[in-house]
């Protein structure tokens, strides 16, 4: 069942961010520089997995979701939860906007306020939250392919 879930929460990915992985990997191919802005009307906010809050949107700024070393933009909206999960991969992080509370299994929580930097290891259960009136971004490097799946 497991390995199920890994391959719709996989398929659906791949379907919401291969236009936009299309886009920035033509850009780096070519070897462009390239800047975003989390505001930029250009940029493509997509849809989260299921089981993440309906308003909760994910943005890819470079590389292929599907392989290791993408760049995404996580926006969760004000007063908003995310529930358990995890990702296969490491997680560099800087929140942008908001005050975002993260609390590890087995760890103290951390309160994220905009430019807090936070390192999040693959495989280690998570809770989230955007506590803020204002929406929470939060850039996100994956050292790994870009996955959430729930844990119960």
């Amino acid at each position: 069942m497991k390995q199920f879930q890994i391959a719709i929460i996989s398929l659906f990915l791949l379907i919401i961010f291969l236009p936009v992985a299309i886009s920035a990997q033509s850009a780096e191919a070519a070897g462009e520089a390239f800047i975003w802005n989390a505001d930029d009307p250009g940029l493509m906010w997509n849809p989260c997995p299921e089981f993440l809050p309906e308003s909760c949107r994910l943005a890819v700024l470079q590389g292929n979701p599907e392989e290791p070393n993408a760049d995404v933009l996580f926006k969760l909206q004000g007063h908003t939860f995310a529930p358990n999960h995890i990702h296969t991969s490491a997680e560099r992080m800087i929140l942008i906007s908001g005050e975002f509370h993260v609390d590890y299994e087995g760890q103290d929580p951390v309160v994220m306020y905009a430019g807090t930097y936070a390192y999040g290891p693959a495989g280690v259960p998570h809770t989230a939250a955007c506590v803020s009136d204002e929406p929470c971004i939060l850039f996100i490097a994956f050292e790994g392919p870009v996955d959430a799946i729930p844990v119960e």
